[in-house]
């Protein structure tokens, strides 16, 4: 059996609720590492879409941000991030979502990611397009070029220990747009693009399960989705990504490649 756009968007928003319920609420917090948090909504929510998945496909695999790989029996596999955007959540900040992604053969074939605070889902099907709230379609912009255009990035939470190129490009890209945000959710980041809210994201180091719903969603919406290296995007760790508007992905991997790592 095959699951369908609308029963992960089912799983999206019940596990929304799930956080929309806990948010501001006296929250247990544990560190991963100095800025790397995990609250106890992350696995309330991370419970409820497994054991939806579980109980629907029991031999699928599963990768989830907090409890890791399920190993399954087929080569259908979920990549599942209950709460992107953590940080955000432990402060207060209403940014933040939850991505369910499908991959089947090693092509991802459904995504949904949800915002409870704004009540946006968007979702997408392999080939079919990509929607917010299930009838709007969603395009991504055609902006003349990179000067005339917004931005978004995210930044590892290794960025103490390994700087790299993060600064020098956030530098690059800021110099050469209209601005460059951070919002620290790299799923909405993905999907705001794919809505046109931004022309391009590209992040240096990121997990399979933040991006994968969103990498579908953007693409269906007519983005090019690239590692920063300019290859096909992989789901494979390490993993750098490159999603623009079609008209400036160039100029960005061009950007990308002319920029060294930061001493």
């Amino acid at each position: 059996m095959q699951p369908t756009l609308e029963q992960v968007e089912s799983w999206a928003r019940q596990a929304g609720e799930i956080l929309r319920q806990h948010f501001r609420s006296s929250l247990k917090i544990r560190h991963k590492s100095l800025i790397d948090l995990v609250t106890e909504a992350d696995g309330l929510s991370e419970a409820y879409i497994l054991e939806q998945i579980r109980a629907a496909f029991p031999g699928d695999t599963i990768f989830s941000e907090e409890i890791g790989q399920v190993a399954g029996s087929s080569q259908r596999i979920w990549y599942v991030d209950p709460l992107d955007g953590t940080v955000n959540y432990a402060h207060g900040i209403p940014l933040y979502t939850v991505s369910i992604a499908f991959a089947e053969a090693g092509q991802l074939r459904l995504g949904v990611v949800y915002d409870p605070s704004h009540d946006e889902c968007f979702s997408a099907e392999a080939g079919k397009g990509a929607w917010l709230n299930g009838s709007t379609p969603l395009q991504v912009t055609n902006p003349p070029d990179l000067d005339h255009s917004l931005l978004i990035t995210g930044f590892p939470y290794h960025i103490r220990q390994q700087p790299g190129r993060i600064f020098p490009l956030f530098e690059y890209f800021a110099l050469h747009s209209q601005g460059v945000r951070r919002l620290g959710s790299a799923a909405m980041d993905l999907c705001y693009l794919a809505a046109g809210r931004f022309d391009g994201y590209w992040e240096m180091s990121i997990q399979p399960h933040d991006v994968a719903a969103g990498a579908l969603i953007a693409a269906e919406a007519g983005a090019t989705v690239t590692t920063a290296e300019g290859a096909p995007l992989s789901l494979t760790p390490p993993l750098t990504i490159l999603a623009a508007s079609p008209h400036i992905h160039q100029q960005m991997l061009e950007g990308l490649r002319s920029v060294p790592d930061g001493k």
